[in-house]
């Protein structure tokens, strides 16, 4: 596997990603749409998960495609970036035809960060808006860390934020990673800065400062954030032409770069969760759809460390940031 030429999810052709944020909410949204309907598909393994629509998901439901795909920042106040979202797709008159009416479909999933110093004494709630925006901001190329869903997002240790990545196997095919970290566990071993990512990591993408010395089972993690209030949101995508099945089956091993790359992950305590998006534009063998689930995890490992390693200070943080760290 080798970078693609961003180094992000919209390495995968016919994807966009775009930020809306509110420094003084210190939350955000993000959105990753496609230019024509993609197939979707979810795996969700953390005790407490936010999410909206993510039934419409299941392989034996009607629907096998939608739109676009939300991570937000809210806590459940977060969903109604959909909304958003879908208000801006309909005016574009984008959505599945029912008659003469279109109704978008923006399945969504969203991190606590209401705990995180800023202005949440809001009337009406600021994520329908900040939904929008972030569909028309969706690009190509977007920033990474403090931004977007990621704006508010901690970790154990470290200020979290939104990461990606992208690989391009030697059969052609690309995968993408698009993730928002604010995880009760650790993304570094210890007391030290290296990143439990750091096997994957690739050209230096998230600083290239070694491998963990301190091995999982010599530490008995501290717990800092109680129920509901953490959560890994991510999406994993691909050129790959697959049937909702096949991507759940991506999905749920993508789920295996959180664990590697997160220390615990998967708790009662966190949402962790995992979108998949396929746009079909290259057909795969068998042999192709094996290399497919390996590839998203390490994609989605790496991502983590770069949520980290790209995040970047702001006033009132209670969180260092990793390039602020100890050496």
């Amino acid at each position: 596997m080798k970078q693609g030429p961003l180094n992000l999810i919209t390495d995968v052709a016919g994807l966009r990603v775009g930020h809306a944020g509110d420094d003084r909410l210190r939350s955000g949204t993000t959105v990753l749409v496609g230019d024509a309907p993609f197939t979707a598909a979810v795996s969700v393994m953390g005790g407490a998960p936010g999410t909206r629509e993510t039934d419409l998901l299941a392989p034996d439901r009607l629907v096998q495609q939608v739109d676009a795909l939300v991570l937000s920042g809210g806590s459940a106040f977060g969903l109604d970036a959909c909304s958003g979202v879908m208000d801006g797709l309909r005016a574009a008159g984008r959505g599945f035809a029912v008659g003469e009416a279109r109704v978008p479909l923006v399945p969504g999933a969203i991190l606590f960060d209401l705990l995180n110093g800023g202005h949440k004494a809001w009337t009406d709630n600021p994520y329908r808006a900040l939904g929008r925006q972030a569909l028309e901001a969706a690009a190509a190329e977007f920033d990474l860390g403090t931004a977007g869903a990621g704006i508010g997002a901690m970790t154990a240790r470290w200020k979290g934020g939104i990461g990606s990545a992208s690989a391009v196997l030697k059969n052609g095919v690309t995968v993408g990673a698009l993730v928002a970290v604010n995880a009760v566990g650790s993304v570094t071993a210890g007391e030290s800065r290296r990143f439990w990512a750091a096997p994957w990591e690739v050209d230096a993408e998230f600083g290239s400062v070694g491998l963990p010395s301190v091995l999982v089972g010599e530490e008995e993690p501290p717990l800092t954030k109680r129920k509901g209030e953490a959560t890994t949101i991510a999406i994993v995508a691909t050129d790959a032409a697959l049937t909702q099945a096949q991507a759940q089956r991506m999905a749920v091993a993508a789920q295996d770069g959180i664990a590697r790359a997160i220390v615990p992950a998967h708790t009662l305590f966190d949402g962790d969760l995992v979108f998949a998006a396929a746009t079909g534009r290259r057909e795969v063998t068998e042999a192709d759809q094996f290399l497919l689930g390996h590839a998203a995890a390490v994609t989605l490992s790496r991502a983590i460390a770069r949520a980290v390693y790209e995040a970047s200070p702001r006033p009132g943080d209670l969180q260092p940031v990793w390039r602020d760290g100890l050496a």
